[in-house]
């Protein structure tokens, strides 16, 4: 093995471990896939989770500052192949191995920026943010699931970007708390969290809805390798959002709704039995 391999070998684990450290449910969800595409997944949520904490978790530190640099070390390491930074050297390796597009990248990182200086949106900067938030990183996770079949890339990619939207706003609808007492953050437009109404919260969820379905359609016809494993995230996701949904708009505000371990259990055993039956 030469020590460029065993850096390899070094780095996937760090990009591995930041996945099972921040996120039990999608380090459980990427157990599922076949063992090929866990590594490249591993390390597209890894750098996705960085960026994420840059901007949301280092209140103590020049986040535009921290940010800016990420984002030119982020593509130095595109062009040369190479990073000191574990996570970006794993996330290079992946995107120049399935030839990601570099238009979504350019999306993702300049959300990014957007929560830094964006505290509220219109309908368009909303779209924009969700777009570079979220269905960008369902369409990376795709280019790897497609691995280079481009045909079946296009025909799913309004599913992938539908299931990204569905989890990015169940995530703002879950976080009301934190974003908007803690950062002064109201990502759904024409939405004053001052005065969260029921019918505020029935409408996001009523688009929240249609996203899930198109996105299960596209579910259905992932290849195997994968279907099981993204399944089970949506089914996940999409109970977190069954609870949301029964939990009262107010009740938002001072609690963050969470699917307890067993109810987590009780998600993966049904949604084998359902896979296995062929009844997603």
């Amino acid at each position: 093995m030469s020590s460029l391999q065993l850096y390899d070998q070094v780095t996937a684990q760090s990009s591995k471990y930041t996945t099972l450290l921040y996120s039990s449910s999608f380090s459980s969800a990427i157990g599922l896939l076949d063992k090929s595409l866990r590594q490249p997944i591993y390390d597209i949520y890894g750098f996705v989770r960085f960026a994420d904490e840059i901007v949301d978790t280092f209140h103590d530190y020049d986040k535009a500052y921290l940010l800016a640099k990420f984002k030119a070390d982020t593509y130095e390491a595109l062009d040369k192949g190479i990073s000191l930074n574990p996570i970006l050297h794993r996330f290079q390796l992946t995107y120049n191995q399935f030839h990601i597009d570099r238009t979504l990248l350019d999306a993702f990182l300049y959300s990014m920026e957007m929560d830094l200086c964006q505290q509220y949106h219109n309908q368009d900067s909303y779209n924009q943010y969700i777009f570079g938030s979220a269905e960008v990183v369902g369409l990376m996770c795709l280019k790897i699931f497609c691995n280079g079949n481009e045909a079946q890339y296009e025909i799913l990619k309004p599913s992938a970007q539908r299931l990204g939207a569905a989890f990015q706003k169940v995530n703002f609808l879950r976080d009301i708390k934190a974003d908007f007492v803690g950062m002064e953050r109201m990502y759904f437009p024409n939405c004053d969290f001052s005065n969260f109404t029921m019918a505020d919260k029935v409408a996001i969820e009523a688009d929240i809805q249609s996203d899930f379905d198109a996105a299960l359609v596209g579910i259905k016809a992932l290849p195997v390798q994968c279907r099981f494993g993204v399944y089970v995230a949506f089914k996940y996701y999409y109970s977190l959002f069954k609870k949301i949904k029964s939990t009262q708009h107010g009740a938002l505000l001072s609690s963050r709704i969470r699917i307890p371990d067993y109810g987590k259990l009780f998600i993966l055993f049904n949604a084998k039995i359902r896979t296995s039956l062929n009844l997603l």
